[in-house]
């Protein structure tokens, strides 16, 4: 599996003569609620089928989907993932790992509210965001500078709060900033206790794909008590590893969006990148960046440094 995909833009016409070929082998097929959102999977994987049922809410079958994903063998080996922004329909061949699948669908989610017009505006992140007392902190950054060990980080103390991991919306209202999960459970690294023991007895045992990650129960993993399907935005905290550079540096809005744009927006998953897109997602970080502080942190340093840092910031919440 390479490190990185690329979406190839399709016709509806190129879809519909592609899903002829695709219908005719015997699919599963799920609806999953993202967000009050309907996305329907295809997919000739049992295993997709099953991590997709654990992994989001479940939609009534007499809802349409908003937005279709294909997962499914094809031709020869090579990963290919197609887009039909016109019908929000994403056919990915020859894909053995479900994170992308997950990840796709939330893609999918996000590309349907930046066309979608109304009163209440959503918007995506990708990132996680941890609760505490009712107001949280969003943390955001390239692959592997950390955010899910920080993540987790957090978590192991009683006071903070599990809301989501990977990705979440957002609605901006007059006086807050409302934060939303995006999945009913967590897709984490068998791993994690590698760096926080604590976790070690929570993950034995659990079942893993060839990528060595699995689907949590959350509410199992931390207790429901702990868990929150909604939180204010107070802090956002974006991660860099850079040598040389302070470990703590708090930005304006301007160096924030700098930051957002030389990093694209910390999310590979962005089915369609056009000025037109760009030019939304800054006009969104702009104002969110006006309303909460920012800061960057260096994690070149130790996690258990980069965490003792997060903390700090959340203590001012």
């Amino acid at each position: 599996m390479p490190d990185k995909y690329r979406v190839e833009l399709i016709s509806t016409a190129k879809k519909e003569s592609l899903m002829k070929k695709i219908y005719s082998s015997r699919l599963y097929e799920r609806k999953a609620a993202i967000h009050g959102t309907c996305v329907k999977l295809f997919t000739d994987s049992k295993e997709f089928k099953e991590m997709w049922e654990d992994n989001f809410e479940p939609m009534p079958d007499s809802i349409r989907p908003h937005a279709r994903l294909f997962a499914v063998k094809g031709n020869g080996k090579k990963l290919k993932v197609l887009y039909d922004s016109v019908s929000k329909t994403v056919i990915i061949y020859n894909c053995d790992y479900y994170g992308w699948v997950k990840s796709i669908a939330l893609a999918l989610v996000a590309d349907f509210f930046e066309d979608f017009t109304s009163e209440h505006r959503r918007y995506s992140i990708h990132g996680s965001f941890v609760d505490f007392g009712g107001r949280g902190v969003a943390i955001v950054g390239p692959s592997k500078s950390g955010k899910t060990t920080l993540t987790y980080g957090l978590l192991m103390e009683n006071q903070y709060n599990f809301l989501t991991d990977d990705w979440f919306f957002v609605r901006l209202t007059d006086d807050s900033v409302l934060i939303y999960p995006s999945e009913k459970n967590s897709y984490i690294r068998s791993d994690l206790a590698k760096t926080w023991p604590t976790f070690a007895k929570r993950l034995r045992g659990i079942k893993c794909d060839n990528q060595s990650r699995a689907i949590v129960d959350v509410k199992r993993f931390f207790g429901s008590d702990r868990i929150r399907t909604s939180s204010n935005l107070s802090t956002f905290v974006m991660l860099t590893r850079e040598k040389d550079k302070p470990p703590l540096t708090k930005l304006t809005a301007k160096q924030a969006i700098q930051f957002m744009l030389k990093n694209d927006f910390c999310n590979p998953h962005q089915l369609i990148r056009t000025k037109k897109k760009t030019a939304q997602r800054v006009i969104f970080f702009e104002e969110l960046f006006k309303r909460v502080p920012v800061y960057l942190l260096n994690t070149i340093e130790t996690p258990q440094e980069s965490l003792s840092r997060l903390k700090q910031l959340t203590r001012q919440i």
